[in-house]
């Protein structure tokens, strides 16, 4: 029972006040002035005012609130070395088994530190978890928290503000372990290819500074050095950016003998490979409607070193203009196709015929140049068709058709061929999803036999459009209609003109995008997405070897022509490897050089400013002979001490609530009124005599 007085006025405050008032300093005067009857007076008025005010015994009845108890299981990766993630369990049950017995505690148990499938964190971030706990905790019921972790936490607030309860901290591991780790000091995102990159590393350890270690040094899964290290000390490195597009470099030192975990033995840094600017030479034939189709697209492209040259005044031409009137220069045969031939990324014959400005021989140092690695574009006009064809010298033998020598001149919408609609230069072209494909007509094709490679593209009566073909360690490719430029013009809506030309000009270039045979992953939080780009009908099951050695199987099902995916959801971060047929490749899960293993030997420091400041306390759970140095549990008040040698304590509420109130008035009834009677009564017999 609570009992409390109220008081409940029969009239307003003001009202009473001007009642009582007068009724006061009568009383007061008779007090002052010794009359007689002066304290029954007194007390007839004190009588009628407490029955005016109503003074009313209330009774409450109260249920006492339970103070809320947070605790917080570390469930980070790094939880996972040794028996630590088994100490935690044991350690939550048994502090669910105590807490269990106090009435007076409302106990929430909640898990933390975990990355989750979308999250690229993996950082151990148990205060927010704390807060979220709390969040509908007035601060008075909040009895504390436990923490059960290694002691690395990421979150860790600046001071204790915002905590009103004791933080107590027991901590996983054991107190002699010793690790080492590897990192990069400085890595930058992005390289030119085959070209030196600098680096700077570091590996560190437990008491090793100054000790040599071995490092091993590889390049998209690739050993490529053995580097000797310094422990303590930042190390160079230089590596050569080996292709285009993402490149992981991985550094990794053998793990010693009383090392808690190796996880973090390598260090891995991903370098995006740029090409210089492409060197391009077009070689265009005499002007015609399209020749400054391919110009323009090369010359838009910030990424392209263009060199043009049209052939305005053949030879043969013969028509009296004085030398010295003539603004034209030399072609630089010898300079472009002997002496600087291999500078060249690409070469473009658009609409090119012999006629004797090359002399016969450099035709055969061009097919060598693809032999051994370059790229041939011939953008064929009817030209390709007649007696000064190139197809009639040595560069035949690069080329992959040759001409039947017929023309054909007839509308017809350009289409995909079944390898086209997989081929990574002509899929999803846009336009080409519907029948008849949405882009203009051309009017022109040059008829080939026998087509080596792939035909991705067809005109009339299936006749080949476009080839693409490999020659040595060379490409080719073989545009057979000088009608592109309609697209470019707008014609009957015109086409993708842009998106097809740069294709074809970037396959021929080995663009690691545009292979037709690929395979790529890459990590999504904690998912591994797989693609493989084939021209095959099936792809099979990429086979993927985790970080830690086991393997599984990821099916890859088809998700566009020519494009299989799959996922897997993963539980290690680190370096994964994955292959699918005769392909294989690299890809991180997680954050590089994660947080999480940045520090995992379990420690006590970072916690305990914060615990001391809270009142709370920092101990380990490593007992003898592998049992649980849980420490006793004692309730306290808001006041006392909350930690002891072999005791935590947790703080108790003194909030309540209201189930119901009893009411008893005073004044009330006939108590009241002969209270008043006797009181005034008292008075008037007193003042009568």
């Amino acid at each position: 029972m609570n009992w409390s007085i109220a008081f409940e006025p029969l009239l307003s405050w003001p009202v009473l006040a001007l009642l009582i008032a007068p009724m006061a300093v009568l009383a007061l005067a008779s007090l002052f002035m010794r009359q007689r009857g002066a304290l029954l007076r007194a007390a007839a008025f004190a009588a009628l005012a407490l029955a005016l005010i109503n003074p009313v015994l209330l009774d409450e009845e109260r249920e006492p609130l339970q103070s809320v108890v947070a605790v917080v299981a570390d469930r980070s990766q790094s939880q996972d070395i040794g028996e630590r993630t088994d100490t935690t369990d044991r350690a939550i049950e048994e502090l669910k088994a105590r807490l269990g017995r106090f009435r007076q505690f409302d106990v929430r148990v909640v898990e933390a530190g975990r990355a989750s499938e979308t999250d690229d964190r993996t950082e151990t971030r148990l205060f927010a978890a704390l807060e979220s706990v709390f969040r509908d905790v007035p601060p008075s019921r909040i009895a504390g928290a436990i923490m059960v972790t290694d002691g690395q936490v990421h979150d860790l607030p600046a001071t204790a503000e915002g905590m009103p309860g004791p933080l107590h901290a027991l901590i996983t591991g054991d107190e002699d372990e010793r690790d080492r780790r590897i990192r990069f000091v400085n890595a930058p995102r992005f390289g030119i290819v085959d070209k030196p990159l600098e680096m700077t590393y570091r590996v560190t350890g437990s008491g090793e500074d100054g000790e040599p270690v071995d490092v091993r040094i590889s390049v998209n899964g690739q050993q490529v050095a053995v580097d000797r290290a310094i422990f303590g000390e930042d190390m160079p490195l230089q590596i050569t950016v080996p292709g285009a597009g993402r490149n992981i470099v991985e550094l990794a030192i053998e793990r010693a003998e009383d090392e808690i975990t190796d996880t973090n033995n390598r260090a891995i840094a991903i370098v995006d490979g740029i090409r210089e600017n492409l060197r391009v030479l077009l070689v265009s034939g005499e002007p015609h409607a399209g020749e400054r189709t391919w110009r323009n697209l090369l010359k838009s492209d910030a990424a392209v070193d263009l060199v043009h040259f049209t052939i305005l005044r053949p030879p043969e031409k013969q028509d009296g203009t004085p030398i010295n009137d003539l603004s034209l220069i030399a072609f630089p045969t010898r300079e472009l196709f002997v002496e600087k031939i291999n500078d060249f990324d690409l070469i473009i014959f658009d609409r090119y015929q012999h006629r004797d400005v090359l002399p016969i021989l450099y035709y055969d140092y061009i097919a060598e140049y693809v032999e051994q690695g370059g790229a041939l574009l011939v953008a064929a006009g009817p030209e390709y068709a007649g007696n000064q064809s190139i197809s009639r010298t040595p560069l035949m033998s690069a080329l992959p058709a040759l001409p039947t020598g017929n023309v054909i001149e007839e509308a017809y919408y350009p289409r995909l061929t079944e390898t086209g609609a997989r081929h990574p230069v002509t899929r999803g072209l846009e336009g080409s999803g519907q029948e008849p494909p949405n882009w203009s007509r051309w009017f022109r094709l040059i008829g080939i036999d026998r087509p080596a490679g792939h035909v991705v593209m067809k005109g009339p009566r299936e006749e080949p459009l476009l080839l693409l073909n490999r020659n040595g360690e060379g490409r080719v490719g073989m545009f057979l209609s000088d009608h592109g430029w309609l697209w470019a013009r707008g014609f009957e809506g015109g086409g993708p003109h842009v998106a097809l030309y740069r294709r074809i000009a970037h396959w021929l270039m080995k663009e690691p995008e545009l292979e037709e045979e690929r395979l790529t992953a890459h990590g999504r939080g904690m998912t591994l997405e797989v693609r493989r780009q084939t021209m095959s009908d099936e792809a099979g099951p990429a086979r993927v070897i985790t970080p830690s050695g086991a393997t599984l199987d990821v099916p890859l099902v088809a998700a566009t022509p020519g494009i299989f995916t799959g996922t897997a959801t993963v539980d290690e971060i680190g370096l994964y490897q994955i292959a699918n047929g005769d392909l294989a490749t690299l890809a991180h899960v997680g954050p590089v050089n994660a947080p999480e293993f940045a520090e995992t030997v379990s420690t006590e420091e970072v916690l305990a400013p914060l615990a001391e400041e809270t009142g709370g306390s920092v101990r380990r759970l490593a007992g003898f002979a592998g049992r649980l140095a849980l420490p006793g549990i004692v309730p306290v008040r808001s006041s006392g001490d909350a930690s002891g040698r072999d005791w935590i304590g947790l703080r108790t509420t003194s909030d309540s609530i209201l189930k119901s109130v009893n009411r008893v008035p005073l004044f009330a009834g006939f108590f009241g009124l002969a209270l008043l009677l006797l009181a005034f009564s008292a008075m008037w017999y007193r003042e009568g005599r």
